[in-house]
């Protein structure tokens, strides 16, 4: 291959990486350009990464859910948002507290995380499930055939995560929390606030 047939791969790479509205994986990638192999779309991937590293710009390409994304540098956000007129939320300390349970036992039943954290959590899952951060995995078998919860891909995109592998280890926790991630995130997916009395941070 030659050079400016690779530089036409990571141009053409790049074009959809920042048209599309969520993450791609390589075989998303491949859908659009069949000519090329996985492995030199893997390579020009590679090659993407390093560049946007090297230039030093806003913005870097990050593997979340196995999925490649572009996404502007977290230290620019407050930049965006403003430009935006709007103000990142989260969620509240008692959603992030049962997500962070469901995340780390999952698969989950609601009794057990009621059990580790001694309240109903009903109505958190039930907001955490529209937020598409958490999902139904199926039923136990166990009498009334109760719903055995886990965490979405979404889950792995908003915290800037590769897989539920790269989960902090629960020693190094001290708050599960995006702004202590300190994890670029898509402004789109902005996470907003459950409904709780804290005001959005």
């Amino acid at each position: 291959m030659t050079e400016t047939m690779d530089k036409q791969l990571k141009l053409i790479i790049e074009a959809l990486l920042f048209t599309s509205v969520k993450p791609l994986s390589d075989k998303d990638i491949r859908a659009c350009i069949p000519e090329e192999s996985q492995a030199r779309i893997l390579e020009a991937l590679s090659d993407l990464k390093a560049e946007y590293e090297d230039m030093d710009r806003s913005f870097v390409i990050r593997e979340v859910a196995q999925r490649f994304q572009v996404r502007t540098r977290a230290e620019y956000a407050p930049y965006i948002l403003q430009m935006l007129k709007t103000s990142p939320t989260r969620l509240s300390k008692a959603a992030l507290e049962t997500l962070s349970i469901i995340a780390y036992k999952q698969p989950i039943l609601r009794q057990e995380v009621e059990r580790l954290r001694g309240v109903d959590v009903g109505g958190i899952i039930r907001t955490l499930l529209e937020k598409d951060l958490i999902k139904i995995m199926g039923r136990k078998n166990l009498p009334g055939r109760p719903l055995i919860y886990g965490t979405t891909k979404k889950f792995l995109e908003v915290f800037d995560l590769k897989s539920i592998d790269s989960l902090p280890k629960l020693k190094e926790v001290k708050e599960f929390g995006i702004e202590e991630k300190g994890t670029e995130v898509p402004l789109k997916e902005v996470l907003a606030d459950e409904g709780s009395d804290e005001s959005p941070q």
